[in-house]
């Protein structure tokens, strides 16, 4: 393999960003400011620039212009799993980035291949180990400086590229295809519950029952549920539910967590029982909603959901299928409070007004549901696929700064002469 393992700090230059005040800020572009990226426009490997704010440009030194072949890089970061994160700079541009990023630049190893070696999990692990420890989600011009990677000669550098985007463009439009179907399937879904809340669902069960839409009734949810119980963890060990523990794709708790009841965090309080549907009140429009079911009954959940009881007049299941309703979360979501975790109160679900059918009907709508989206499992179970795509590129990645694609040409000038030249040049 025409692989050296070098010190990548001997083929880069490392860029911090632009400090700047409140009184540093514009309200847009003007001849006297510049567009400034933050961390918050690195997702997914791509540059989003829907958030940007604009700086003094006499803050900004001539170095701090990002220009094509620049590598943008989240270097601190209140969250542990944004720091590392990277996207290439495809062009030249008039945007200079925040103090919290830096950029790495180079011209003597290919951009795109180094890019790419920032996506693997290899650089994911190095990146967890630095934040995992003393300097707790901050990168240090070190810890880059010193990752150790694997360099094969510029001309093998430019075929694993070309090897790694034609991979990743298949399992790109595999995923696309992907999409569209979730996207449609849940359009559909929406569809039926709007009729399912407005009656038309069960129009032909209440014409053969003998009766109409004047049997629903408009009610608060308050007036419906009872009331939270309180439960404390005993014993060793307690199971605990949290937001962490919610699988909003499925809208089911996919993990409880086993915790030792003396480090037991103050927010797990909630009591649940079968049947309970499990509503978060912080950032609802994340369906972190859930049902319990009898494995789930002996857990406590965190104080961040709204753990909802009803009386005999409400089906558990209809309220389920009510949560996950689009037009129920529109609803609720006008009500947040709280920037960094915007949420609502226990009383703004509590007098939501709802469409109430009588018992009979609400059993005959859950059932219509129930066995209408049951048809869609399979089609939900291409969410599964899209992991696995994730995980195919991770492999790719892998293999690729293994020397594994193939790219190989053993007549070419070998890494480590190239590695020679490029240090002579120091």
């Amino acid at each position: 393999m025409n692989f050296k393992l070098v010190k990548l700090g001997d083929f880069i230059k490392q860029i911090r960003g632009v400090s700047y005040k409140k009184s540093d800020i514009y309200t847009n572009l003007n001849e006297k400011s510049i567009e400034l990226l933050r961390a918050n426009n690195i997702k997914d490997s791509n540059l989003v620039l829907d958030d940007i704010v604009y700086v003094d440009r006499s803050k900004v030194k001539k170095e701090q212009i990002l220009k094509k072949g620049d590598i943008l890089i989240c270097a601190s970061s209140g969250s542990k799993h944004l720091v590392g994160k990277s996207v290439l700079i495809k062009e030249n541009t008039n945007f200079t980035f925040g103090a919290f990023c830096k950029v790495i630049r180079t011209e003597k190893i290919s951009s795109r291949f180094l890019e790419y070696f920032f996506q693997s999990q290899e650089y994911r692990n190095l990146i967890n180990q630095v934040v995992s420890g003393t300097n707790i989600n901050n990168i240090k011009n070190e810890h880059i400086d010193n990752i150790m990677i694997p360099l094969p000669p510029i001309n093998e550098q430019q075929r694993i590229v070309n090897r790694i985007e034609s991979l990743f463009a298949k399992l790109d439009r595999a995923k696309e295809l992907i999409e569209n179907t979730l996207a449609q399937f849940e359009q559909n879904k929406m569809a039926i519950l709007h009729k399912a809340f407005t009656g038309e669902l069960t129009a032909k069960w209440r014409k053969e029952n003998n009766i109409d839409l004047s049997s629903w009734e408009k009610i608060k949810l308050g007036k419906v549920l009872l009331p939270m119980q309180t439960k404390k963890p005993t014993g060793q060990f307690f199971r605990y539910i949290d937001i962490d523990a919610i699988d909003n794709k499925r809208q089911i708790v996919k993990a409880p967590k086993l915790i030792l009841t003396e480090k037991a965090p103050s927010r797990a309080s909630r009591g649940v029982e079968t049947g309970n549907i499990l509503f978060s009140m912080v950032r609802p429009y994340l369906k972190n909603i859930a049902q319990i079911d009898s494995d789930l009954s002996d857990c406590i959940a965190s104080t961040g959901f709204y753990v909802c009881r009803c009386k005999p007049e409400l089906n558990s299941r209809f309220l389920y299928y009510l949560f996950i309703f689009d037009k129920t979360i529109d609803y609720l979501m006008q009500f947040m409070k709280g920037d960094n975790s915007p949420s609502i109160r226990k009383d703004d679900l509590l007098n939501m007004k709802i469409d109430l059918p009588t018992i009979e009907e609400q059993q005959e709508i859950v059932n219509i549901l129930d066995n209408l989206l049951a048809k869609y499992n399979k089609i939900k179970n291409l969410e599964q696929q899209l992991e696995k795509i994730e995980l195919l590129k991770k492999a790719i990645l892998a293999k690729a700064f293994r020397g594994e694609l193939g790219t190989n040409n053993p007549d070419e000038e070998s890494a480590e002469n190239l590695l020679k030249e490029i240090l002579a040049e120091k």
